[in-house]
């Protein structure tokens, strides 16, 4: 159902405090996530190998975690190095810990083959802690699969309805070409949309007095990570001229938590008014507006796609993306089913 083989983001950095156990549900599985004494982050099943308790409602201790139902303490591995009561501790009292890594301001898990974690293909998220970007954390809780949201992201043209007040502002996005290139892992989209209106937000940013070119350059890997240079210019600039130009730069993590639920962590940087706090505000307002409005409409979506899951769609040309993106998750769970056949 899930690809496991990758990284997916569990936390922002704030959600895990010296003292906090906090647990989440990642791929169906309900796991544990807390720090040791130096702050690296460590992430468990959320399951004590004793009685089944769940470890969320355990204590910190140090660089472990006991078990409030029995008392068991477990280290950072994972082993069982304590049995109130008795000296010799099984050797299967042990609990399963996975692959965990702090980029930037996220905290990143590999819920699959720890022999294939390796941390040099997590997504670089610069923006999200980086002097010349600024941001402010985000989290939506979706209840959708994460192929309904993935979808919403490969098609722009959204953007002129769900979007109209906020990140839309005119019919002409949903009317200009886009470009779709497949990557390896995932799509590449390219949409410009030239002398057009901004949107209500650009226009409260960056006062333009009339027209402007909207450009979006974006990525959608096939596990859900989404990074994408985005901005605004008056249409009598050119494109690349960074005088009074909008740039953003945004980085969202869809976390399937389980078929019907997502996670949705996202960060949408600015480059400008770096030493005005309301301008970063502002923008931050703005996207969690829109991704409120995508939430209304994607979970409704998936309501009525629930109630008759095999009646068939009629697609259209701007499905090509998603059609290709589809195509390629489905690719990448076949190709992870087999190797795992094969060990």
């Amino acid at each position: 159902m899930f690809i496991r083989n990758a990284w997916y983001v569990v936390a922002w950095d704030f959600e895990v405090l010296a003292d906090t156990v906090l647990e989440r549900t990642v791929l169906g599985e309900s796991i544990v996530v807390y720090r040791k004494a130096d702050g690296e982050p460590v992430v468990m099943e959320n399951r004590c190998c004793h009685r089944g308790a769940p470890l969320s409602l355990g204590r910190k201790e140090g660089d472990c975690i006991r078990c409030m139902y029995h008392g068991m303490k477990f280290d950072a591995s994972g082993r069982c190095v304590e049995v109130p009561g008795q000296t010799l501790i099984p050797p299967k009292a042990k609990v399963r810990t996975y692959p965990v890594v702090q980029r930037t301001r996220w905290i990143w898990v590999w819920m699959g083959d720890p022999a294939h974690a390796d941390p040099a293909t997590i997504a670089d998220t610069f923006s999200i802690q980086h002097p010349k970007w600024r941001t402010k954390p985000g989290y939506k809780h979706f209840g959708a699969n994460v192929l309904l949201i993935c979808d919403n992201l490969l098609d722009f043209s959204h953007l002129a309805y769900v979007h109209e007040k906020t990140f839309g502002g005119s019919s002409a996005i949903a009317e200009v070409r886009h470009e779709v290139t497949k990557l390896d892992h995932g799509i590449r989209i390219v949409r410009k949309v030239p002398d057009t209106v901004p949107a209500p937000y650009h226009q409260r940013l960056g006062h333009f007095p009339g027209r402007v070119n909207r450009w979006f350059d974006y990525t959608l890997s096939v596990t859900g990570m989404f990074i994408m240079t985005a901005g605004v210019q008056s249409v009598d600039r050119a494109w690349d001229d960074p005088d009074g130009a909008l740039v953003f730069h945004s980085c969202q993590a869809l976390t399937p938590e389980t078929a019907d639920a997502t996670h949705y962590f996202f960060s949408h940087a600015n480059n400008f008014a770096l030493d005005d706090a309301t301008v970063t505000e502002a923008s931050y307002q703005s996207v969690a507006a829109a991704f409120e409005e995508d939430m209304r409409m994607i979970q409704a979506q998936a309501k009525v796609l629930a109630r008759d899951p095999d009646r068939p769609l009629v697609p259209i040309a701007a499905d090509l993306a998603l059609t290709q993106y589809r195509a390629m998750v489905v690719e990448a769970l076949a190709a992870e089913i087999e190797a795992r056949r094969n060990v």
